[in-house]
């Protein structure tokens, strides 16, 4: 069954409609008439079942039935990852919202090859792949910012998993010892700067992690990080 991440309130009966993205999507892609279901959610009120209520041009109506799930909200867990090329930050944002993690953060480190990127794209890849896993929520995308500020304004309490590429650091099963909150830091495909690495493990909540004999690139990293500490700490144990 379709499944979409609308930003309306959703309450019985409620009347939604849908920008024109979205509208095409149903109506030309996925070829949805009057009369046909599909599930919403917002990130606030739950999943609910929805109908086509009505089909036009460019626009199409949805009519709110009942909840389906109440809301609730994975681990708290944050992705913090160097800006790499396009395609592989993307990829990033897509598994991160696949496997869980509530908020993505680019940073910018002193290796790091890209300064921007495109956060409503990254926020759209974010949307369609929590449509597709069924999460209830969507992973923030930040604004790309320095690790050095980023690290200065750390938020009290969170932990940060740093995978350290060079390998000198306990397994990431073991580095992961207890629940959240939690961030996971993973470098640019350059690597950390001696001056960041010595910096991280100087940080009181910083653990840091191998992720194994072998260089992984930074979206293989990603992936692997977040599937450990999901073994080790978060949702899949539930």
């Amino acid at each position: 069954m379709v499944r979409l991440f609308v930003n309306e309130p959703l309450s019985p009966g409620a009347p939604i409609a849908l920008d024109e993205a979205q509208s095409r999507y149903l109506a030309a892609v996925m070829r949805l008439a009057v009369g046909d279901r599909l599930r919403l959610f917002n990130g606030r009120d739950g999943e609910w079942a929805a109908q086509v209520a009505a089909v036009g041009k460019r626009a199409v109506s949805l009519a709110v039935s009942e909840q389906l799930r109440p809301q609730a909200l994975g681990p708290d867990l944050d992705l913090v990852v160097a800006l790499v090329k396009r395609a592989r930050l993307e990829t990033i944002v897509e598994k991160a919202a696949e496997l869980g993690a509530r908020r993505v953060r680019p940073v910018i480190t002193e290796r790091t090859n890209a300064d921007h990127t495109r956060v409503d794209r990254l926020q759209t890849i974010a949307r369609e792949a929590a449509e597709q896993t069924g999460r209830l929520d969507v992973p923030e995308v930040c604004e790309p910012m320095k690790l050095e500020r980023l690290l200065e304004t750390w938020e009290a309490g969170r932990r940060l998993l740093f995978c350290d590429e060079a390998g000198e650091a306990a397994p990431a099963l073991q580095a992961v010892d207890g629940p959240g909150p939690w961030a996971i830091l993973i470098g640019p495909e350059g690597g950390f700067s001696p001056r960041e690495r010595t910096g991280l493990r100087a940080l009181p909540f910083a653990s840091a992690a191998t992720l194994g004999p072998r260089i992984l690139r930074a979206d293989t990293a990603a992936i692997s990080a977040l599937t450990l500490w999901q073994a080790a700490v978060g949702d899949w144990r539930t």
